[in-house]
């Protein structure tokens, strides 16, 4: 009874509390001038913040269920600028309980709606906010008493459009969500959030350790973090302006496609396919415009890196460094280097890109123990890139390629018409049916040997390169043979029966002790200045031309028996003709019809006879087996028809 009779008693005195307190609110509702609000509210958030709030007559106060300030059409600044730092829709001021029932104004926090923050980078670096952050590390001196002061801000659907005269183009931060706070019980810095940039929804947060420190350019701890689907920045470290800003610290990015986020980040594209999944993590040194990464570990598309970077930060697009790696596959960037068409032989005529070659300088120095590219397998190679004024030049220190070694220069920039390309290369003791069909798609080509490049040429498509290509190739090979025709088969039937043939000579191979071929390359047309193979028991000399962008061959030659079996030596002039990765060889007709006994009549009736049917028919039988084929005959030697009874 007695325990009941108190509670009923507490009850009573709480609910007279309550009923006081809500007594106290609606009065003071009515009584406290909303002037005596703004102006002990602008005293304050200049106090905290050094900034100069300018709140208009427009006040609406709210003081239940809790005490709320509402200010429209509110500028934030330091007084000295005429364009204000921040400029709010509405500021709302949260009001402390206690200190109100005593008729106190103290702020809890406040809140930016819809506010628009100008920052502005002068061409010297100067910044619109210089002043803003002296006045701000002068209110936030340790020896303010800070314990009643509010120490969080809010900004709810918030623009940040940042301007700055050395770049063209303005930047913008969109559906600005943040909260920013500073407790005073302690010296750090923190502000987390979201906002829109570039139509992408980003997740951020600072903190730094000492607030007052960083305001005034000593050293702070900083950590930022950085998540959007494009890119992840993780940021783990210090940060001091003395006598210039310098942060240092652990990095770590990643990105699904590094390509994406390159044009989301700054509306570049990168060249070639590839660049797709990317991470990095590294020490890192920042100043002076300039990212120093160290102890880099980079991976892109599967391949895996170590060594050093350095980034330019200041603008310009600047990469230099050096990594090495154990396996490469490079197999993703020459993906989009296209330069046979889909489903034919001929060359790709569509328009080469070369997207994103004026958006870098690029100095890089890359060995890797292997490289994969396509079907190739190269062993330990050094390469050094470097791009500069659109133009990309990879340099081969020494590539183990293709059972050889390859070195040289390759470059590829843009020009007037298109692209231009060069090639200096060099493949010393390759295999050249392998290093022959990487590179050309030519197969009929045995042996090992060493193949130069010295060619260059411009145009907006591979087909058009190849119409403009001009330069010099050579090739020498040993202890090889010629895939797809057997010449010592042929020639010793054909030193038999001139005129016999089986009708197929693109079979069977041709071994060579060596051969060497030297080649004149104008405008796409190809000049034999030497071609001659020597083996052992047949010999060849061609010459003639071809054609790149046609991919055929339209060569002349002769080839000769060494030992035949009367002693002396056969010579069979002959044409090989059709595209390159499947000629056809052809014996000389006339030289044939000079050999054979029977036929030989044919050349001295050509003045009575059609002699372009003779040869004609010669050829047919050439090409019919032998089964069928029947010796050509004269006029002179046919049998006279039977005269009538």
């Amino acid at each position: 009874m007695t325990v009941a009779i108190g509670l009923k008693r507490l009850a009573i005195a709480v609910g007279a509390v309550v009923g006081a307190a809500f007594a106290t609110l609606v009065a003071l509702s009515f009584l406290m001038p909303a002037a005596a609000v703004r102006d002990a509210v602008k005293s304050e958030i200049h106090t905290v913040t050094g900034l100069d709030p300018m709140l208009g007559n427009d006040v609406s106060l709210s003081l239940f269920p809790s005490g709320t300030a509402r200010f429209h059409n509110v500028v934030l600044g330091d007084g000295r600028s005429g364009e204000p730092a921040v400029a709010a829709d509405e500021l709302t001021v949260r009001l402390r309980y206690f200190p109100l029932l005593a008729g106190r104004i103290e702020i809890a926090d406040v809140t930016l709606v819809r506010p628009v923050i100008n920052v502005t980078f002068s061409a010297a670096g100067q910044s619109n906010w210089a002043g803003l952050i002296a006045s701000l590390s002068h209110a936030l001196q340790p020896d303010l008493d800070r314990s009643a002061m509010f120490s969080e801000i809010g900004i709810q659907d918030g623009t940040v459009v940042i301007h700055d005269a050395g770049k063209s183009g303005i930047e913008r931060l969109e559906d600005l969500q943040f909260q920013v706070a500073w407790p005073s019980i302690s010296r750090s810095f923190g502000a987390n959030g979201h906002f829109t940039w570039h139509d992408q929804p980003v997740e951020a947060s600072l903190t730094l350790s000492d607030f007052l420190a960083a305001l005034t350019g000593d050293r702070s701890g900083v950590k930022v973090r950085i998540a959007s689907a494009p890119l992840n920045i993780v940021f783990d470290g210090s940060a001091t302006d003395q006598p210039t800003l310098k942060v240092q610290g652990k990095l770590d990015v990643e990105s699904p496609s590094l390509r994406d986020a390159m044009y989301w980040t700054g509306k570049s594209k990168l060249p070639f396919g590839g660049f797709g999944r990317f991470a990095l993590r590294a020490d890192s040194d920042i100043g002076g415009g300039i990212a120093s990464l160290s102890n880099v570990n980079v991976e892109l598309d599967g391949n895996t890196a170590e060594g050093a970077l350095t980034l330019g930060t200041d603008g310009h697009r600047q990469v230099q460094g050096t990594l090495a790696a154990d396996a490469l596959n490079l197999t993703p960037y020459v993906s989009g280097v296209r330069l046979i068409a889909s489903g034919d032989n001929n060359w790709a005529q569509l328009p080469i890109q070369l997207d994103g070659f004026n958006d870098f300088n690029l100095d890089l120095r890359l060995s890797a123990a292997s490289i994969k590219i396509a079907d190739a397998q190269l062993g330990r190679t050094a390469v050094a890139a470097t791009m500069s004024g659109g133009k990309l030049d990879l340099t081969i220190g020494e590539s183990q390629a293709f059972g050889g070694v390859a070195k040289g220069a390759l470059g590829i920039a843009r020009a007037d018409n298109g692209v231009a390309v060069t090639s200096h290369m060099q493949f010393l003791g390759v295999d050249l049916a392998d290093c022959l069909g990487q590179i050309f798609n030519m197969r009929k080509l045995q042996g090992r040997g060493d193949l130069a490049l010295d060619v260059s040429g411009s145009g907006n498509t591979v087909l058009a390169l190849t119409h403009a290509l001009s330069g010099t190739a050579a090739l020498n090979a040993q202890s090889g043979a010629l895939d797809g025709i057997n010449v010592e088969q042929l020639l010793r039937r054909l030193e038999r029966r001139p005129l016999s043939g089986n009708g197929d000579f693109r079979s069977g191979r041709t071994p060579f002790d060596q051969l060497v071929v030297n080649l004149k390359v104008d405008q796409g047309v190809v000049s034999v200045a030497d071609m001659h193979v020597a083996g052992p028991s047949v010999k060849l000399v061609v010459g003639g031309q071809a054609s790149v962008p046609t991919r055929d061959l339209d060569l002349k030659g002769v080839a000769t028996l060494v030992s035949s079996n009367n002693g002396d030596e056969f010579d069979l002039p002959f044409v090989v003709q059709g595209p390159w990765d499947d000629p056809m060889m052809l014996p000389d007709p006339e030289s044939l019809i000079r050999r054979s006994g029977a036929a030989a009549p044919l050349l001295n009736s050509a003045k009575s006879y059609n002699a372009s049917e003779a040869v004609r028919s010669v050829i047919d039988q050439l090409l019919a087996s032998p089964q069928t084929a029947t010796p050509a005959v004269s006029p002179a030697s046919a049998p006279a028809p039977k005269q009538s009874q």
